[in-house]
């Protein structure tokens, strides 16, 4: 599966700082050291209906953590995957009467469109579930083997006990985690699951259902949990920088992957930092597909709105935070927008190198965006009161805003 274009970042002047980020597992901010090249892996969408302000929100944080690396001089090994094949899509093709095969790639297709809009850096392997299955299969053989995985009804599950360090990603107590596997996919309540806990590893066919050949599994298809560590694994393998995803996935879906992956590598962790982007609301809700209410990037660049509106919209709210979209949030972006763009169309303006710096520090500290906005609100400010005699400054805060950031203006 093919991802989409990369924008230009341009080179700035001086040296990017190192970035000290949220991690769940911590609860705290943790400082990454990577080496030349750093390794940053995140779950992408289920896609049977992209790309709404939630998803945009989500791979905007990422984005930012990408680009704080490349201007540290970094070489940046991104992954991402395309959840392909899961019960939700097949459930949105049967409601629709469309081919599920075809809903996903009419999914994808348009989440690469919204990507490239946004200026949102790709990843180097952008990988479809259904492609990962032969990779996945034996992750699944290999656990059994080990002892760590058990059949129940010709389906595969994981026991969370062969994990010793399961649990130390959500740091959720067990009636937490019970009540969250419910909600988000998994079955807690299924009879002769030697703990309510334990997530699908391999789905044995349904009638009626796509399934794919699992060799001593029987035709199925795997889990959901499993798909992501077999990608992970493959590509940066363990020990990588940062897992990266919405906050609705600490649990189950990283705890579990987690807890996969330690047991199939006898390794610990699977990630350095577990970094969660807050959710979006719209109405007082959860943004969601299964509320129904969403708001569609395509749809707002549908009707005339800049994509560069967008992310600022996006970026004007601390990736962690949950926060809610409004037609004024929009509005404000609109208008910002336009003031920056004025601020750099002058020949001349204040000296730029100081606002470089703050917007690095803004970034390299938890990814603030909000204050590296507001130093260059400030900066726009005194070129609209004052100007200045520097005749590189607006082409250098152009390259920054665009670099650090993904505006361009």
């Amino acid at each position: 599966m093919h991802a989409w274009p990369a924008s230009e970042v341009p080179a700035l002047p001086g040296q990017g700082r190192d970035l000290r980020i949220h991690d769940t597992a911590t609860g705290g901010l943790t400082p990454l050291d990577p080496g030349p090249v750093a390794r940053i892996y995140v779950c992408g969408i289920t896609p049977y209906d992209a790309t709404h302000i939630g998803h945009a929100a989500t791979y905007n944080a990422f984005d930012l953590v990408q680009r704080v690396w490349l201007d540290t001089k970094r070489q940046v090994h991104y992954v991402q995957n395309v959840t392909d094949i899961d019960d939700p899509l097949l459930e949105r093709a049967e409601r629709d009467g469309v081919d599920w095969a075809a809903l996903a790639e009419r999914e994808t297709r348009l989440f690469r469109e919204d990507m490239t809009a946004l200026r949102m850096l790709p990843p180097q392997q952008y990988i479809g579930a259904v492609e990962a299955i032969p990779g996945i299969v034996p992750l699944v053989e290999r656990l059994r083997d080990l002892g760590a995985a058990y059949e129940l009804d010709d389906d595969v599950y994981f026991s969370v006990e062969s994990d010793p360090n399961f649990g130390r990603v959500s740091n959720l107590d067990a009636a937490a985690m019970r009540l969250l596997s419910a909600e988000r996919g998994g079955d807690p309540d299924r009879p002769g699951k030697k703990n309510p806990l334990d997530p699908m590893l391999w789905m044995a066919a349904r009638e009626g259902e796509p399934s794919w050949d699992g060799g001593s599994l029987g035709r199925g298809r795997p889990g959901w949990h499993i798909e992501c560590v077999a990608i992970a694994l493959d590509h940066l393998g363990m020990g990588f920088d940062v897992q990266g995803g919405g906050s609705d996935l600490v649990f189950p879906h990283h705890e579990m992957g987690a807890s996969h992956a330690q047991v199939l590598t006898g390794e610990f962790p699977m990630a350095k930092a577990y970094v969660h982007a807050g959710m979006v609301a719209l109405h007082g809700e959860k943004m969601s597909k299964s509320k129904g209410n969403l708001v569609f990037v395509s749809r707002l660049r549908r009707d005339g709105v800049d994509p560069a509106a967008i992310r600022l919209a996006l970026l004007a709210h601390h990736y962690r935070a949950d926060w809610e979209w409004t037609d004024q949030v929009l509005l404000d972006a609109g208008i910002r927008l336009e003031h920056w763009r004025a601020a750099v169309s002058r020949p001349d303006g204040p000296p730029a190198e100081a606002l470089v710096e703050e917007i690095r520090e803004a970034l390299s500290n938890d990814l603030d965006a909000p204050a590296a906005l507001a130093a260059v609100d400030r900066w726009a400010v005194t070129q609209e009161q004052n100007g200045g005699t520097d005749a590189g400054a607006p082409g250098i805060v152009s390259r920054a805003v665009d670099a650090l950031l993904g505006v361009a203006l």
